[in-house]
C-alpha cells in the first residue's frame, strides 16, 4: 500500500557533495515525521536528520552545518543535501517516514524504511 523509493547515493571525494531523495507513494493520507538515518559497517544505525510536518528540524551533531534536510509535502518526498562530506560519513543511508495511509477505507499509520543507498567518501 505504501512504497519508499530512495535515490542519490554514490561515491565522492572528501569535501564533495551529494543529494539523497526519498519519495513515498501509495494510498497516503498524510506524512508526519520524515528522517534520515545511516549505518556504517560494524556500527549501530544512527539518526542523521529529522523534519516534522510542522517544520521542526533536528540534526546529529556530527552533520550539523554540513547537511540539510528538506521535504516537499506535495510530492511526499524528503531530501538530504550533504555538503563537505568526510570519510566518516561513509555509510548506508536510509530514510524513515511515518505515514498515515488508507487501508480499505480505514486510516492506519506506520513507520516505513527505504531500501538504503550507499554513500562512500574516499580519496
Amino acid at each position: 500500500q505504501v512504497q519508499l523509493v530512495e535515490s542519490g547515493g554514490g561515491s565522492v571525494q572528501p569535501g564533495g557533495s551529494l543529494r539523497l531523495s526519498c519519495a513515498a507513494s501509495g494510498s497516503i493520507v498524510s506524512i508526519t515525521n520524515m528522517a534520515w538515518y545511516r549505518q556504517a559497517p560494524g556500527k549501530e544505525r544512527e539518526s542523521v536528520a529529522r523534519a516534522s510536518r510542522g517544520g521542526s528540524i533536528t540534526y546529529a551533531d556530527s552533520v550539523r552545518g554540513r547537511f540539510i534536510i528538506s521535504r516537499d509535502n506535495a510530492k511526499n518526498t524528503v531530501y538530504l543535501q550533504m555538503n563537505s562530506l568526510k570519510p566518516e560519513d561513509t555509510a548506508v543511508y536510509l530514510c524513515n517516514v511515518h505515514i498515515f495511509f488508507n487501508s480499505h477505507g480505514i486510516v492506519k499509520h506506520d513507520d516505513y524504511w527505504s531500501q538504503g543507498t550507499q554513500v562512500t567518501v574516499s580519496s
